[in-house]
C-alpha cells in the first residue's frame, strides 16, 4: 500500500476546500439550512458543473469521472470540515452505488449519467430508522427490517405488470426535496418474506412527503409516505439485495468516516485558534498546561481516526470491508473534538448561535443515523470473529 496521496487526489481536495471557502462559510450554511430545500442550489450546482462532483465515483461508461471510493472520500473529508449541507451523500454515496450494482442496463443508462451531472438528486428511504441495519452497519440485515413482519414498514404487492408501493419511511436524507426515491420494501407475505428495492419518481401519485426537524439540520431529513404508490423494481427479482446492501453500507461507512474526520479536525483548528487568543489572568488560555493536554489528545483521536479512515478508503477498493470500524473510531473523535471545542470557547460555546454547536449537532446526529459507536464497535468485533461464540467480557 501506497500510502501517499496522487496529484490528482490532492488537486481534487484543494480545488474543493477552495471552492468551499469562498461558498461556503458558517453564515451561508445556516442561511442554506434555513431555506425549503435544506441546502444552496446553486453551490450543489457549482460542485456539479466545476468538479462532477456527484459522480466522480461512477463510471465513465455511466457518465461519472470514472474514479474510486477513496476520490469520493477525500472529497467528502472537505465537505465535512464546513459541514456543507448537499444531496452529496444521499445521491451518490447510498442510492448510486446501489442503482449502478443492481439496476438493469436501462435502469443504470436512464439514471445515472442524469445523478452525474447533478441534474437529478436521490434518496434512498428505508423504514422508521433502520438505515444503518440495512447498511449491515450495526448488525446483520437480513431481518424484517423492511416491512416489519406481517404489517408496518414499507410494503410492496404486484399490481398487473408493476408493482404498487404502501406504508412511510422516516428519517430519510434529503427525501423530503430528492427527484428520485430508492425505496426498500417488504414483499412475499410473511412466509417468503424478503426485501427488495424500487424505484419512485419524486412526482409519483400517492407520494406525500414532507421535511422534519432534524437535530443536525445540516443533513436534512424527510417524512416519505406512500399510498398506493406506483413504482418500478430495480433490477431483477433474483438479485442479492441484501449483499448489495451491506456492500454499499461497508463503502458508506467509509466515506462518512472521512467526512468525520474532516469536521473534528476542522472543530479541533478552530479551537485551537480560539485558545491562542483569548486571554484570562493575564495570558492566552492555550498556555495552560491542563488545555493544552486536553487538546492533546483530542489531536491524537482525530489523527488517529484520520489514518483509519483513510485505510478503510483504500481497503473498499481492493475488497476488505473495515468501514464500520473506521467510522466508529471516526464518529467518537469528532464527538470528542465537538465537545472540547464547546467546553474551552467558554461562555460562548454554550450558545446556540455559536459554530461550535453545529459540529456537535453533526456528532450526534451521525450517531443517531449510523451508530451508535458501540454498536459498530460491536458489529466490527463480531465481523472479524474477535470473541467465541458465547464468550462474555466482563
Amino acid at each position: 500500500m501506497d500510502a501517499r496521496f496522487t496529484a490528482e487526489q490532492d488537486e481534487i481536495r484543494r480545488t474543493l476546500r477552495e471552492l468551499l471557502r469562498k461558498r461556503c462559510g458558517a453564515q451561508e450554511v445556516r442561511a442554506a439550512v434555513d431555506t425549503p430545500a435544506g441546502y444552496d442550489p446553486a453551490l450543489w450546482a457549482a460542485l456539479a458543473e466545476q468538479l462532477g462532483l456527484p459522480g466522480i465515483a461512477l463510471p465513465g461508461t455511466c457518465g461519472g469521472a470514472g474514479c474510486s471510493v477513496t476520490e469520493l472520500a477525500l472529497a467528502c473529508e472537505e465537505t465535512g470540515r464546513v459541514l456543507a449541507p448537499s444531496p452529496l451523500l444521499a445521491t451518490s454515496v447510498l442510492a448510486a452505488p446501489l442503482i449502478l450494482a443492481l439496476g438493469t442496463p436501462a435502469q443504470r443508462t436512464g439514471l445515472l449519467p442524469r445523478l452525474a451531472a447533478g441534474t437529478l438528486t436521490a434518496a434512498f428511504a428505508v423504514p422508521g430508522s433502520a438505515l444503518a441495519t440495512a447498511l449491515a452497519l450495526i448488525g446483520g440485515n437480513g431481518g424484517d427490517w423492511a416491512g416489519g413482519g406481517r404489517a408496518g414498514g414499507v410494503q410492496a404487492r404486484r399490481a398487473g405488470d408493476g408493482w404498487r408501493l404502501y406504508g412511510q419511511a422516516d428519517q430519510v436524507l434529503d427525501g423530503h426535496r430528492a427527484g428520485l426515491l430508492l425505496v426498500a420494501a417488504h414483499t412475499g407475505g410473511f412466509a417468503r418474506s424478503r426485501t427488495l428495492l424500487f424505484l419512485v419518481p419524486g412526482d409519483a401519485d400517492g407520494l406525500v412527503r414532507a421535511r422534519l426537524t432534524a437535530l443536525d439540520a445540516t443533513r436534512p431529513q424527510g417524512r416519505v409516505q406512500l399510498r398506493d404508490v406506483r413504482a418500478e423494481l430495480l433490477g431483477d427479482e433474483g438479485a442479492d439485495v441484501l449483499g448489495a446492501l451491506a456492500g454499499a453500507g461497508d463503502a458508506a461507512a467509509a466515506v462518512l468516516a472521512c467526512e468525520a474526520v474532516g469536521a473534528a479536525g476542522r472543530a479541533l483548528e478552530r479551537t485551537v485558534e480560539y485558545v491562542r487568543h483569548r486571554k484570562q489572568f493575564g495570558r492566552a488560555i492555550g498556555s495552560f498546561q491542563a488545555v493544552k493536554h486536553r487538546l492533546a489528545d483530542v489531536y491524537v483521536q482525530v489523527q488517529a481516526a484520520r489514518s483509519a479512515a483513510y485505510y478503510a478508503a483504500w481497503a473498499t477498493g481492493n475488497g476488505e470491508r473495515v468501514g464500520g470500524l473506521a467510522l466508529a473510531q471516526a464518529l467518537q473523535a469528532l464527538r470528542c473534538a465537538a465537545g472540547e471545542a464547546i467546553q474551552l470557547h467558554g461562555g460562548i460555546g454554550f450558545t446556540w448561535e455559536h459554530e461550535a454547536h453545529l459540529y456537535f449537532k453533526r456528532a450526534a446526529g451521525d450517531e443517531l443515523l449510523f451508530g451508535p459507536v458501540h454498536r459498530l464497535w460491536a458489529r466490527a468485533a463480531d465481523v472479524a470473529g474477535l470473541f467465541e461464540r458465547g464468550e462474555v467480557l466482563v
